[in-house]
């Protein structure tokens, strides 16, 4: 049986009528959700085969991050990112390496950070998570990060950050101080743009790259087929790369299982790459899906990712922000990121997008991720 989904006419007059309140909330939010802990994190690095092909020295290093709720009198301190003294960016903020707050056995959110973005950009959001009283387990995927040079091979490899996921859930299982604290039948999955579409993988979506291709010869101005502004490549280029022995045997290979066992929810923000999957695979997900998306989004247009998923995913919801844009999911601006950085101008206030988000996701990952189990 098909699902029925609005029409776009009907999701623009209901857009129109939640503009109204949409802005209302932007004002009257004064601070986020009120949480039961402070965020700690910790840094790991885990051994990923595949991060050498992507990786631009070829090591197999997965760096990941974790934040978990922290046990009380810890001091959380601002996570930044930029120059000393002048940051671009405010994530959030977090105890370093503070103990756990308990003994709890705790459900794990999965976080695939966007195109050649990080871990620590996508921190307002693990860090609310992790206040409400998750552990979130965040990568940064390799070659396709804001920390490392993006690779060819990481900036199209986009069917091996699932993998990245994987392995680094393995490695905090595996570590005597966060392991311990894991429940590894409660997992869930979260992520932004080609995070999003990285989320959808780990519940079953399955890489399609000849299904993308003729999309893209079709619709070349669409905002996924289009260079990106983080690793802007020649058209001439990525077809030699393409061309390349190495490159046909990994597209080859991209049409294996990428689920995580386990995963029992999906939580999109922006997907990117939608018309990289099977659309029967889409339709076989079968775990709750929410997806939040700015109407504005020009980077991964609604109509050709968010709303695809929406109609396609059997049990997914859609919630789509007036006036956001793609790269609003990012942590919020400074002054010095506002003026450097054309992405950090926002129509929309961020803080006000960010907490959509954050209640959205909560709200998903308590109803499907409930029952917390003391250590044993």
């Amino acid at each position: 049986m098909s699902k029925r989904v609005p029409s776009l006419s009907c999701w623009r007059r209901r857009v129109l009528a939640l503009s109204a309140s949409i802005a209302m909330l932007s004002i009257t939010v004064a601070s986020p959700t009120a949480f039961a802990f402070i965020a700690g994190e910790r840094h790991l690095v885990a051994e990923q085969p595949t991060a050498r092909e992507r990786d631009a020295e070829h090591r197999a290093d997965l760096r990941v991050t974790v934040w978990y709720p922290a046990a009380d009198g810890n001091k959380e301190t601002p996570l930044t990112i930029g120059p000393p003294g002048q940051p671009l960016f405010v994530a959030g903020s977090s105890a370093q390496d503070a103990p756990f707050a308990d003994g709890t056995r705790r459900a794990v959110v999965l976080l695939s950070h966007g195109f050649g973005g990080s871990a620590r950009v996508m921190a307002w959001f693990g860090t609310a998570l992790a206040r409400a009283g998750y552990v979130v387990v965040a990568p940064d995927h390799p070659g396709n990060n804001a920390i490392d040079p993006i690779t060819m091979a990481g900036a199209n490899y986009f069917w091996q950050r699932p993998g990245d996921l994987a392995v680094a859930l393995a490695r905090v299982r595996q570590d005597p101080a966060i392991g311990p604290h894991l429940d590894a039948s409660r997992i869930g999955a979260a992520g932004f743009s080609a995070g999003g579409f990285t989320a959808l993988a780990t519940a079953g979506g399955r890489v399609s790259v000849p299904h993308l291709d003729a999309f893209c010869a079709a619709h070349p101005d669409d905002g996924v087929c289009r260079p990106q502004k983080e690793f802007a490549t020649d058209p001439a280029a990525i077809a030699a790369f393409r061309a390349q022995e190495p490159t046909q045997r990994a597209v080859a290979a991209s049409t294996r299982d990428l689920a995580i066992p386990g995963v029992k929810a999906v939580f999109a923000m922006a997907p990117a790459i939608v018309q990289g999957f099977t659309p029967d695979s889409l339709r076989a997900i079968g775990v709750p899906v929410r997806i939040i998306v700015g109407d504005a989004d020009v980077v991964a247009p609604p109509a050709t990712n968010a709303r695809v998923a929406a109609e396609t995913v059997p049990h997914a919801r859609l919630t789509m922000l007036p006036g956001v844009a793609h790269y609003d999911f990012l942590a919020e601006c400074t002054p010095a990121g506002e003026a450097r950085i054309e992405l950090c101008r926002s129509t929309v206030a961020r803080r006000a997008t960010h907490d959509a988000a954050i209640r959205e996701a909560i709200d998903l990952f308590d109803a499907t991720l409930a029952s917390a189990k003391p250590a044993t």
